[in-house]
């Protein structure tokens, strides 16, 4: 028995100590500086990549020597191995033991992207499309009702999801998916719109939250002076209000589509088949036409009161604002018709129905 103990210690103790040597030598050599040079380096690590992998792709960087002494140290203790997948940025100076702690923390780097206020979903589909950070593999058209249902859009909005999104600066890392970009957007555009109809103003012509948004994406795209919107609100409510149609640009732009060409022809405010043509059809149109920020639906559901049915472009961004169709017909001439003959206000002087 006794014998059989001294060679259980003859054989053991050696390990222990080639043991505590490797965890000596290993703990100096965490304190090693990796070399990255004199600038900040990129260090992409793919899903799917092990520790031993991600020591390999450091090695062959040059940024570390000795690679095999961190692949006996992952096998040994495994739950150190433990690394995260992502996009990491490494300042000179980092030893390994710190680059180490990072991956196993998972501090990757974060980009940021912005939705426009008045963008389409077109262009925010073409924004994520083309982004080289994001995965878009599985980015659908607007009329792939499955894809956009998929993101928690119900019917029938999931028929055509315009201006669900809402307009904001969103952090991802490399490599999220589009899909959850959009699904994040259209949550908080959710969030907003209900804070924004709980608080609504009384006497409002939307039946829905959904038909103030659809408002809301108007007023985004008439005007980008932020004090304007409560006035353009006011001009479009009380022509609901009065039975009058909008008669409104952007909206029959919108329902062009790629036949748009720069300029509404006459023939283009005639068009019947435009669902989108507020000089047309009588009230909101079908969908919002672009992405409306948080101040456009306030405005949308808070406009400002007054007896003002008409405005025009003064040429500075801004517009002036009339009660009457003469003043308005005025306004039009002192503003417009004297700096070009191919002029048209939005809402124009016209009231057939």
């Amino acid at each position: 028995m006794r014998k059989l103990f001294r060679a259980a210690i003859a054989l053991i103790f050696p390990v222990m100590i080639l043991c505590l040597l490797l965890l000596a030598y290993v703990d100096r050599y965490f304190d090693r500086v990796l070399n990255l040079g004199e600038t900040a380096q990129t260090f992409v690590l793919n899903r799917g990549t092990g520790f031993s992998a991600a020591i390999n792709q450091a090695a062959s960087q040059g940024w570390l020597t000795q690679p095999d002494v961190l692949k006996i140290y992952g096998r040994l203790f495994p739950s150190q191995a433990e690394i995260r997948a992502g996009e990491y940025r490494l300042e000179p100076g980092i030893t390994v033991g710190e680059w180490l702690q990072m991956l196993r923390d998972g501090e990757v780097l974060s980009h940021q992207l912005t939705f426009v206020e008045g963008s389409t979903l077109g262009q925010v589909i073409q924004q994520l499309s083309s982004h080289a950070l994001i995965d878009a593999e599985g980015m659908k058209p607007p009329t792939d009702e499955q894809f956009w249902s998929s993101l928690g859009i119900e019917q029938p909005l999931a028929e055509n999801p315009e201006g669900l999104f809402f307009p904001d600066t969103y952090d991802f890392h490399r490599g999220d998916s589009a899909e959850m970009l959009l699904r994040r957007a259209y949550q908080r555009l959710q969030r907003v719109l209900n804070e924004e109809w709980a608080a609504r103003a009384d006497g409002l012509p939307y039946k829905t939250a959904y038909e103030a948004l659809i408002m809301a994406s108007i007023i985004e795209k008439e005007t980008g002076v932020p004090h304007e919107r409560g006035e353009i609100a006011g001009v479009f409510v009380r022509r609901l209000q009065r039975g009058m149609r909008l008669q409104t640009d952007p909206t029959v732009i919108y329902g062009m589509g790629e036949a748009y060409r720069g300029n509404i022809r006459g023939r283009d405010l005639r068009d019947a088949s435009n669902p989108y043509n507020t000089y047309r059809i009588n009230g909101l149109p079908p969908t919002p036409i672009a992405l409306a920020g948080r101040e456009a639906i306030r405005a949308a559901l808070h406009p400002v009161a007054g007896d003002s049915l008409f405005f025009v472009a003064k040429g500075d961004g801004s517009h002036q604002f009339s009660a009457t169709l003469a003043e308005h017909e005025a306004a039009v001439k002192r503003y417009q018709l004297r700096r070009r003959s191919d002029y048209r206000s939005s809402p124009v002087a016209t009231e057939k129905r």
